[in-house]
């Protein structure tokens, strides 16, 4: 997979752009602004999936993010940043952002969200949902989910199919894709994947 990182922090960049490599299945470029994630584009094609700082220079607000879309044809760019203005994130969303990737996001969790962004899905951690505030988005999972909920999403982390789970739980597997559409409903989730995502992210398990 294809995947260029455009951030004007050396250390960030670099130190990201090794941890991918070393996962093995990455091919990495990197720029250090807006101009010079175009210039790659122009040079070697679309990527795959490309991660574009928030505040580096050329990106003027959301105008770099539409110029590198532009070039992208189609392909995944997302937002990466500390920290967004209000409403930051819906914005970027809106403009056509594949996702939203928190610089403090842990490195393994940063590897899922391209795999991720790359099927085809927008990429969005727990705390960053949209119409979620901060105080909200940080309640216990206990709090937003049913306990059987819950203990269906621990399944889904564990990868395990809707029949494995009903028998597990001593349910009937309708009733298991009941829970696990409603756990996807009040997480924001796309599909059962991303919910296992959004758990794992925020340490449910």
């Amino acid at each position: 997979m294809r995947v260029l990182v455009a951030d004007d922090h050396d250390l960030l960049r670099d130190v990201l752009g090794s941890y991918l490599e070393s996962e093995g299945g990455f091919e990495m470029h990197l720029a250090c602004d807006v101009a010079g994630a175009l210039k790659l584009i122009a040079a070697t094609g679309p990527f795959d999936v490309t991660l574009l700082d928030f505040s580096m220079p050329g990106m003027n607000g959301y105008q770099g993010l539409k110029q590198v879309m532009a070039a992208s044809e189609g392909r995944p760019v997302a937002i990466m940043s500390g920290t967004l203005p209000a409403g930051g994130v819906d914005r970027a969303l809106e403009e056509g952002a594949a996702g939203f990737v928190p610089k403090t996001l842990p490195a393994r969790s940063v590897v899922n969200a391209i795999r991720f962004m790359a099927s085809g899905e927008r990429y969005l951690p727990i705390d960053l949902m949209r119409g979620l505030g901060a105080a909200k988005a940080a309640q216990p999972f206990d709090s937003k989910l049913s306990p059987r909920e819950s203990q269906v999403l621990r399944a889904l982390c564990e990868g395990k199919a809707n029949k494995e789970i009903a028998l597990d739980l001593e349910l009937r597997e309708p009733t298991v894709k009941l829970h696990v559409k409603l756990a996807c409903r009040k997480l924001g989730a796309r599909n059962r994947t991303h919910a296992a995502m959004i758990a794992r992210d925020a340490g449910f398990f």
